[in-house]
C-alpha cells in the first residue's frame, strides 16, 4: 500500500529509522533500507572517536555513505551537518550532491537558500524541527520542505521544549500542513504506527527502538539495559536546551539529586557532561560518565534483534 511517504522517498514503507547521530552506521543504515524502510546516516556514523574538525568529519561521512550504496541500492537519508553559525552547509550540501544522496533530513535550520539548494539538485528533503509548532512547521513548507517529521514529548536524546505528547502534536501539526507528515516519539511496536496513522500522520520515524538493533553500533550493555527497561525506570531531568531522559547509570543519582534541588540547567548539563554524555555512555559504555537516553516507547522492546525484524514487525500492516 503506497502512500505519499513512500511515493515521495521511493521507499515501500513509511517508516524512517532517526539518525541517533554516532549511534548509526552503514550497516544499520543498509539494513533498514534494504528492508523497506529509510535509514538515515547521523553525524559521526560508524565512527569510533569524535573528529579533531568539520573537514575529518565531512570526510568521514563521505567514507560512511559509500559504505552504505556498497550495502544498499536502495534510497537511505543522510543528516545535514552545520555548525551554529551555519557556515559549513555548503560544503556538506555538495558532497551530499556529488555522492549522489537522495534525501536530506534538516534539523531545525529554516533557511531558504539551503531548501533551494536541495530542489535544484532534486534531493528530497525532511524537516524537523527541536520543538515543532505550526509556525515553523507552515515556513517548512513555505520554503519548499517534502516531508515534516512532528516530534512529541515521548521522544529520546533532546526532547521538545515544549512539554506536548505525540499524540497532541501530530494532529496539530498535520492539520496545518498540507504536506505529508511523519510522527516521532514513543512508537514501539505496530501499535504505536497504527495510532499515528489514525492521528493523521502518513509515516513514523524511530529512533529508540533501533538503539536496539542487532547492527547498532552502541555498546551491548546499552542494548541489555534498553530489553531489560521500561519508561517507569527513565529519570527526567532539565538541562540544556530543554530535558533529558536517561535509564539507571552509574551517573543518574547524581542528576536525580541536582533535579531535586532545583539545580538550573547549566549546571544540570556541566553534570550530565554536556553533549559527550551520550557519546561516553551509549557509544562506549562509559555509564559512569554519561546518560543512556531513550523515549518513553521502550516498554514494548523485549529483545535485540535484526533491523529487518523491527522493519517487518512496524509495519505488518502494509
Amino acid at each position: 500500500m503506497n502512500n505519499r511517504v513512500t511515493e515521495l522517498l521511493h521507499i515501500r514503507y513509511p517508516l524512517i529509522q532517526a539518525p541517533l547521530y554516532f549511534l548509526t552506521s552503514a550497516e544499520l543504515v543498509a539494513a533498514v533500507s534494504n528492508a523497506g524502510g529509510l535509514g538515515t546516516l547521523g553525524p559521526h556514523a560508524g565512527q569510533d572517536s569524535l573528529p579533531g574538525s568539520r573537514y575529518i568529519a565531512l570526510d568521514r561521512m563521505r567514507k560512511e555513505i559509500r559504505k552504505v550504496k556498497a550495502l544498499t541500492a536502495n534510497p537511505f537519508a543522510v543528516t545535514l551537518i552545520n555548525g551554529p553559525d551555519m557556515s559549513f552547509w555548503r560544503p556538506t550540501a555538495e558532497m551530499l550532491v556529488e555522492e549522489g544522496v537522495e534525501v536530506v533530513l534538516i534539523n531545525e535550520v529554516l533557511d531558504a537558500e539551503i531548501y533551494d539548494f536541495f530542489k535544484r539538485h532534486r534531493i528530497k528533503t525532511l524537516y524537523r524541527a527541536l520543538t515543532p509548532t505550526i509556525a515553523n512547521s507552515k515556513e517548512a513548507e513555505k520554503l519548499g520542505a517534502d516531508i515534516i517529521i512532528a516530534t512529541g514529548f515521548d521522544e529520546g536524546g533532546t526532547v521538545p521544549c515544549r512539554v506536548i505528547g505525540t499524540f497532541s502534536i501530530v494532529p496539530m501539526i498535520a492539520d496545518s500542513v498540507k504536506i505529508p507528515v511523519i510522527a516521532a516519539g514513543g512508537i514501539g511496536d505496530v501499535r504505536g504506527v497504527r495510532a499515528a496513522m489514525a492521528l493523521g500522520a502518513e509515516g513514523v520515524f524511530a529512533g529508540s527502538l533501533f538503539l536496539t538493533a542487532l547492527e547498532n553500533p552502541a555498546d551491548e550493555k546499552v542494548k541489555r539495559l534498553i530489553v531489560n527497561s521500561s519508561a517507569e525506570d527513565l529519570l527526567l531531568f532539565r538541562t540544556q536546551p530543554a530535558y533529558y531522559r536517561t535509564l539507571p547509570t552509574d551517573l543518574s543519582p547524581k542528576l536525580a539529586e541536582l533535579e531535586a534541588q532545583d539545580t538550573d540547567r547549566e549546571t544540570m548539563f556541566k553534570a550530565m557532561n554536556g553533549y559527550h554524555s551520550l557519546w561516553q555512555a551509549m557509544r562506549l559504555g562509559n555509564f559512569d560518565q554519561g546518560v543512556v537516553s531513550t523515549g518513553t516507547g521502550i516498554s514494548v522492546i523485549k529483545s535485540v534483534r535484526p533491523a529487518a525484524q523491527i522493519v517487518a514487525d512496524l509495519m505488518q500492516d502494509f
